[in-house]
């Protein structure tokens, strides 16, 4: 399992993603999950990949191969990452691709008892079109992020969705949006062992098809601390400032 994020924001994109992969609690292994493509100066897409690695893999291998193509071999427009005219018609690419790839393996998954299925991210720039940000399911079908709707998850997303909820909106600033990604990946990691470091982000400001910011924190790394106890003592701190139970005397507290 994995976790990743993408925040689709007035001012441009986050994208955040985990990067462990366990087959069983013996069998935890480390593999990038983001993966940045820009075929021309005119396009930035990042891909985020969550589900089955080896389906993940393939799919990204595949873009790379339509990518590599001579122009010879090239198919026209939406079959591959330079003749998207529109993020959603990459999308839709993509979404070809895992199926494709899910369906070269199914009846050997199945009677294996194993998933194929995977699940992506997708934001990006092309041209002059806005920025967006796409979930593409493994049936290659895919929703995209609104002003209502900013933020998109992959992977173990239950964890880390109450911060996004409470606070995140369409309006916030790219490095307010970044901190928020960042500290859900935390807490999902807090809950769920198969969600874990290195945790990659990049920021991509809208209209500038080049990524504006990229970092990648290492299991360890202080400011992941920094950021769990100041998350803990603010909850402890609202916890306490949580209006009186009935039985409890005015202005006294729980406890210490």
């Amino acid at each position: 399992m994995t976790y990743g994020i993408g925040y689709w924001l007035e001012k441009g994109l986050v994208l955040a993603s985990d990067s462990r992969t366990n087959a069983g609690v013996d069998y935890i292994s480390t593999y990038s999950k983001m993966t940045v493509f820009q075929p021309a100066p005119d396009r930035l897409f990042v891909i985020l990949a969550a589900g089955s690695l080896a389906t993940t893999q393939a799919v990204i291998n595949g873009i790379r191969r339509d990518l590599d193509r001579p122009v010879e071999l090239q198919g026209g427009a939406g079959h591959d990452l330079r003749h998207c005219d529109y993020l959603f018609e990459a999308a839709a690419y993509v979404g070809r691709l895992s199926v494709a790839v899910q369906q070269q393996h199914e009846e050997a998954l199945r009677q294996s008892g194993a998933s194929g299925s995977a699940t992506f991210l997708l934001g990006g720039q092309i041209g002059n079109e806005p920025h967006e940000l796409y979930l593409i399911y493994p049936q290659g079908n895919a929703i995209k992020a609104t002003p209502e709707t900013p933020y998109l998850q992959i992977g173990e997303s239950k964890y880390g969705k109450p911060p996004l909820d409470n606070i995140g909106h369409a309006n916030l600033s790219l490095e307010d949006a970044a901190r928020l990604c960042l500290i859900s990946q935390v807490l999902t990691q807090r809950s769920n062992l198969s969600v874990g470091p290195p945790f990659e982000l990049v920021v991509i400001e809208a209209g500038n098809k080049a990524i504006a910011h990229q970092i990648k924190l290492e299991a360890g790394d202080p400011s992941l601390d920094a950021m769990i106890h100041t998350w803990s003592q603010a909850q402890r701190e609202a916890l306490h400032r949580l209006p009186r139970l009935p039985w409890e005397p005015d202005g006294s507290g729980s406890g210490p």
